[in-house]
């Protein structure tokens, strides 16, 4: 349920009985959107307070209030798009504008800076429960939303794009807007506008020049965007166990099949934005769909390797697994970072390497469509790119080579935005992690969260940092001398295990902290490769682990991105540190492949309890 209200905006230059009629227009079109209880203020002393009172009432019932000018002239969409915003955020209607007071920054508004705005605002926006208090304070204010952008609002931009939307002060620019209104195919606009303006260069020319076609026939036969997201992780299924044959017919199958469960993949979200349907465990369950059918074609190209007798298939799976699963950490906490910055930007440097790169950065995503955009877009190895890699390798080499070439790529994508948003980063002066449930997202367990932690020693970035790179050194040196060499190895991961727990209560606020869980991520799921290879568990057992581990932490990252509760599944299962020290006794006990087949059981067995419970919550 939301909550509307139109603000007197229309002046004496429209006649009462157009005003009227735009009024009810607007209140049509808000009803058309879900909007049920909508208001109407007169202007007069008592406005303040009674839009003051509406947001109390908002606030207390807990819903989102949508202020619209009642002088605004637009298609009904866009109303529709401001009272159904996919993770329940503030957003505002605005139109691009070189001299606007406003600034677009990763589809968020900020006060324009002083070199200038690029959007304007078109007087309608939804504000979130939560943000509802600075409306009470700002309410009085002439200009509301720059008052409330003042003191932290930092809203999703709504923007116009292919549809009409304008203020009107006059009975000739009333009827000029509503001329530009019926010129626009609505729905023909409304899915193009389901399609993501920025996307990779391959969803882009191979995907969503035609995906729209059947995200309309989805709407058509009534399907659920978490349908379409059932029927991508099949076709996904589909290509990994074709993978898994190996014969080169089941190969190229396998890659046609990939490539259409990657279409799915984009219609399923583009279904939802076309049809509205939004809700936080849909967005949750689309972004784990993603993570498990890739690590899933990963174990099927790595099988048929194997079936096809291609030795180091499985260890290029599981370096693939550890490699992406720490990227897409770094991913996710970058963005968070850049938006951190956006809410509340520190004084960032005037010089240095990070920030030129910024204004490198932010000038090449300006030059949409130029040979440095997609250069930029597709340097990264995004997840187009990835799949069409491993369509066409699988199709016409092996399931090695394929592997191969994800793990190559991946390090030197890896390499790539690592030192740039590095550098970014300590220009911003901003840091995240402090802003959240830092030891949750640190999956910290009941061994750092009551014991280690109470040190409060240290820095965090460091030694996690160290736990990774012994962990690594270790799966060289176990993996150089054979299973059942180096015992001392396993033995002192113990030190990098307690350094890394001292500082888990010290803010993580620093610059470059936001790295710490992907740190965290990469020393654990590494320490698993080691006890792998210590104890010859076989590869396809380890494999599993680090699916089950990988799950556990996109599930973590997911409900934060998506708005998605957080549940149960936020208490430490061991937590990472709980996790190695077992791992690691139990294989100096000469039992590692128990201890992985019990730890995947208990890991896999609390996410699936979670994900189901949230399931029936959101039914």
């Amino acid at each position: 349920m939301t909550l509307a209200v139109l603000t007197a905006r229309t002046g004496p230059a429209i006649p009462d009985s157009d005003a009227d009629r735009l009024a009810g227009d607007l209140t049509g079109a808000l009803r058309a959107a879900g909007i049920t209880a909508i208001h109407r203020l007169a202007p007069g002393a008592d406005e303040v307070t009674r839009l003051r009172e509406l947001a109390r009432q908002a606030r207390d019932a807990g819903v989102p209030l949508l202020i619209c000018a009642d002088n605004l002239v637009a298609h009904g969409s866009l109303l529709w798009m401001l009272a159904t915003e996919p993770a329940g955020r503030s957003t505002v209607l605005v139109a691009p504008d070189p001299a606007g007071g406003l600034k677009e920054d990763r589809g968020r508004v900020i006060a324009a800076p002083p070199d200038g705005g690029t959007v304007r605002y078109l007087g309608a926006m939804c504000i979130a429960p939560a943000e509802l208090p600075l409306l009470e304070k700002a309410a009085d204010h002439p200009d509301v939303l720059a008052e409330m952008l003042a003191d932290g609002f930092v809203p999703v931009a709504t923007r116009v794009r292919l549809l009409h939307a304008e203020q009107v002060t006059t009975g000739v620019e009333l009827a000029g807007a509503r001329d530009a209104i019926a010129a626009v195919d609505e729905d023909g606009a409304r899915l193009r506008l389901a399609v993501k303006e920025q996307d990779d260069f391959f969803t882009t020319y191979a995907v969503s020049s035609w995906s729209p076609l059947v995200t309309r026939a989805a709407a058509r036969l009534r399907l659920t965007p978490t349908a379409v997201t059932g029927l991508s992780v099949l076709f996904a299924v589909a290509a990994a166990l074709l993978f898994w044959q190996a014969s080169r017919v089941a190969m190229v199958f396998g890659g046609v099949l990939l490539y259409l469960g990657f279409v799915l993949d984009c219609v399923d979200g583009q279904l939802a934005r076309y049809t509205r349907q939004f809700d936080a465990f849909g967005g949750w369950l689309d972004t784990m769909a993603d993570r498990a059918k890739e690590y899933a074609v990963y174990a099927g190209l790595a099988a048929g390797a194997e079936r096809a007798g291609l030795p180091y298939a499985w260890p290029l799976a599981i370096a693939a697994i550890i490699l992406q699963t720490a990227r897409h950490m770094t991913d996710t906490w970058y963005g968070a970072l850049h938006d951190e910055a956006a809410a509340r930007p520190a004084p960032a440097a005037s010089g240095g390497v990070g920030a030129r790169l910024t204004a490198a950065s932010v000038k090449a995503q300006s030059q949409r469509g130029s040979l440095i955009y997609w250069a930029k877009r597709i340097v990264v190895f995004p997840i187009g790119e990835r799949w069409a890699l491993i369509a066409v390798l699988a199709a016409f080499t092996n399931g090695r080579v394929t592997l191969a070439a994800m793990v190559v790529l991946g390090l030197l994508a890896a390499m790539y935005t690592l030192a740039l948003r590095s550098l970014r980063a300590l220009s911003m002066r901003v840091g995240v992690l402090h802003t959240v449930d830092t030891m949750r997202h640190r999956d910290d367990g009941p061994l750092v969260r009551s014991v280690l932690s109470r040190v409060g020693a240290g820095r965090p970035l460091p030694f996690a940092a160290l736990f990774a790179v012994y962990a690594m050194a270790a799966v060289a040196a176990i993996g150089a001398g054979g299973p059942g060499h180096d015992p001392w190895l396993l033995a002192l991961v113990v030190i990098p295990v307690l350094a890394g727990g001292f500082p888990a209560r010290v803010r993580h606020g620093g610059s470059l902290d936001w790295l710490v869980p992907a740190a965290l991520r990469a020393a654990e799921y590494l320490t698993v490769a080691a006890v792998g290879l210590y104890g010859a568990v076989p590869p396809a057992v380890v494999f599993l682990l680090l699916f089950a581990l990988a799950m556990r932490h996109y599930d973590l990252t997911a409900r934060m991105e998506k708005g998605a509760p957080a549940t149960a599944t936020g208490g430490a299962v061991l937590g990472w540190d709980g996790r190695v020290l077992l791992l690691v006794i139990v294989a100096l006990l000469g039992h590692a492949t128990l201890a992985v087949v019990l730890l995947t059981v208990v890991v896999l067995s609390s996410f699936t309890m979670t994900a189901l419970r949230d399931w029936k919550a959101s039914r």
